[in-house]
C-alpha cells in the first residue's frame, strides 16, 4: 500500500501506564483502531522510580500519561477532571546546613500556598527557602513540575497539609511533568513517611466593601 495511502494511528489523550511492560496498552490500542504510544519508561526512568518506591511499601500505583503537560495545578486538575484543590504541589524547601543545603517537602493542596515560617516552625530549623530549580532536581532526583511525593534518590523530611484529607482522592505527580497518579490520602501519607500539620497560609481575604455614602440632605 502506498504510504500517502496507510492509514492514520489515532491520537490517544492519556494512557495508564505499566512501566514495564506495554502489552496491554497495545491490546487495547489495536481495540480501539491504533494510537500513537508513548514510550515506555525503563527501570531506571523517572516513572518506574516512583512505582517502585510504591510497591517496595505494598501499593501499586495506577499511573495515567499525558502528551499535553501536567507540570502546574491548574493543567493537571484539566487534564484528570479533578477540582484544584485534590491536586497535590510537592514543593521542596532547604535550611541551611554544615554539609550543604538540607531538603525537605510540603505536600499541599493546589489551591494553596506554603506558609513558609509554618514550616519551619514544624520542622523545627530556624530558616527556610524554597528551593531553585536546580537544587530541587539534584536533591531529589526529579525536575519541578514532576516532583512525587516519595521515591527520591534521599530520604526527605516530608509535611503534609491536612486539608488534603478532605477528598477521598488526590493526584500527585509520578515523576515527570505528564505523569500523574491517584492515591488515597492516608496512603500519600504514609508512602511519603509524611508528618501531618497545617503548613498552607491562611488565604488572602478580600477587603470589606465600603458602605455607600448617605444621599446629601437637600
Amino acid at each position: 500500500m502506498p504510504h500517502s495511502q496507510r492509514p492514520r494511528a489515532l491520537p490517544c489523550p492519556a494512557i495508564r501506564l505499566d512501566p514495564y511492560s506495554n502489552a496491554d496498552t497495545h491490546r487495547r490500542c489495536r481495540q480501539a483502531g491504533g494510537c500513537r504510544l508513548a514510550r515506555v519508561p525503563s527501570p531506571a526512568s523517572p516513572v518506574a522510580r516512583v512505582v517502585d518506591a510504591a510497591a517496595r511499601q505494598g501499593v501499586q500505583l495506577d499511573v495515567v500519561s499525558f502528551e499535553q503537560s501536567t507540570h502546574t495545578a491548574q493543567e493537571a486538575a484539566a487534564a484528570v477532571g479533578a477540582e484544584l484543590g485534590q491536586i497535590v504541589k510537592s514543593l521542596v524547601f532547604v535550611a541551611p546546613a554544615a554539609d550543604g543545603p538540607e531538603a525537605c517537602l510540603a505536600l499541599v493542596s493546589g489551591v494553596s500556598t506554603v506558609d513558609v515560617p509554618r514550616l519551619a516552625a514544624v520542622l523545627g530549623v530556624p530558616r527556610l527557602r524554597r528551593s531553585t530549580a536546580d537544587e530541587a532536581r539534584e536533591l531529589t532526583g526529579f525536575s519541578i513540575g514532576g516532583i512525587p511525593p516519595f521515591g527520591h534518590g534521599r530520604p526527605l523530611r516530608t509535611v503534609m497539609d491536612p486539608a488534603l484529607e478532605q477528598y477521598a482522592t488526590v493526584w500527585a505527580a509520578a515523576g515527570t511533568a505528564k505523569a500523574v497518579f491517584p492515591v488515597e490520602p492516608a496512603a500519600l501519607r504514609s508512602l511519603a513517611n509524611a508528618i501531618v500539620a497545617p503548613i498552607a497560609a491562611a488565604p488572602a481575604q478580600a477587603p470589606a466593601a465600603q458602605p455607600a455614602s448617605a444621599p446629601a440632605e437637600a
